[in-house]
């Protein structure tokens, strides 16, 4: 029996939740659908800007994401606190920057002159929206809703594009989150898209690589950023790791095949951090260089088990 989403959802547990959504019936409406014939990757930018689009109006960050042929995940941190800095006004823009809103709403920022009862509706509407703009749900379906209005409109047809509500996962230690988030940028090299980081694309991991290349990056979503030492400030909300550590920690988990998946990254291939050809001096600049930037613009329980299984396993042998 499926549960509602606010017995799944609590912030004062942890603010970490992987959300993943499928195409219905598995088809694959991102990808090289078998049964029609056609070929629909370019709906995965879409997904991507729309992501980069919520990222900044939304009080939530985006940690990792991996958009896949059928499916998607996307791993989210959602600030509360963040909209209670917000002013009325700067609710409404966000808000309008997805909606039309109503009519009232316009005259206000238009100036004109309005009643008490009118000025009481503002700061009611305003409240509502601040709620919402600080809700995965509302956020998941900002996304989900504008891709599948999109494509069926573009395939001139009615009816799902995504076989349910998307499903969530709440990330309740350091361990979840690192873990889940390797998980999800690993998902190309694991379903044999992809041979290698570099080459992921339309991942986070990806992103990241391509920022430390020093190269620009377009209509990409706002990357939570990663927290580099543990005298630094964290006055900012940033995932509680190292940003090297974690791109290697991705990159030797990618090199072991599992069981249950068919990819991984091949033996021979060099270190990620030695592909990017970077000296210890350089790579330091540029990481903390990324950091600042991320600061400025921000002014699976079931990975747990196996990990807790590999933890006993590595304690008995």
């Amino acid at each position: 029996m499926t549960r509602p989403r606010s017995q799944l959802v609590s912030l004062e547990a942890t603010p970490y939740y992987h959300c993943i959504s499928r195409c219905v019936r598995r088809a694959f409406l991102c990808g090289d659908d078998r049964y029609c014939g056609k070929n629909f990757d370019h709906r995965k930018p879409w997904l991507v800007q729309r992501l980069k689009l919520l990222g900044d109006i939304f009080a939530i960050d985006i940690a990792a994401y991996a958009i896949m042929s059928n499916h998607y995940h996307v791993v989210l941190h959602v600030d509360k606190s963040r909209s209670t800095h917000w002013s009325g006004d700067q609710v409404i823009n966000r808000w309008l920057g997805l909606y039309k809103g109503p009519v009232i709403v316009h005259r206000y920022l238009r100036g004109e002159q309005l009643i008490p009862a009118e000025i009481e509706l503002i700061d009611s509407l305003v409240e509502t929206w601040r709620e919402r703009l600080t809700s995965m749900s509302w956020f998941m379906a900002c996304l989900n809703e504008y891709i599948a209005r999109k494509a069926n409109k573009e395939d001139n047809c009615k009816g799902r594009f995504w076989e349910s509500r998307f499903k969530s996962q709440a990330l309740l230690d350091e361990t979840a989150l690192i873990s889940c988030m390797a998980y999800v940028d690993l998902n190309p090299i694991r379903a044999k898209i992809s041979d290698d980081l570099p080459s992921s694309d339309f991942t986070s991991i990806q992103h990241r690589l391509t920022a430390i290349a020093g190269k620009t990056l377009k209509n990409q979503p706002r990357l939570m950023p990663f927290r580099e030492g543990e005298r630094q400030n964290t006055s900012f909300n940033a995932i509680p790791f190292n940003l090297r550590d974690y791109i290697d920690l991705v990159d030797w988990t990618g090199r072991h095949l599992r069981a249950d998946k068919r990819g991984a990254i091949a033996a021979d291939k060099p270190r990620i951090l030695a592909t990017l050809k970077l000296t210890e001096q350089q790579w330091q600049i540029l990481a903390l260089d990324i950091q600042k930037k991320s600061i400025l613009m921000l002014n699976g329980l079931d990975v747990v088990a196996r990990l807790n299984k590999l933890k006993a396993a590595n304690k008995v042998a």
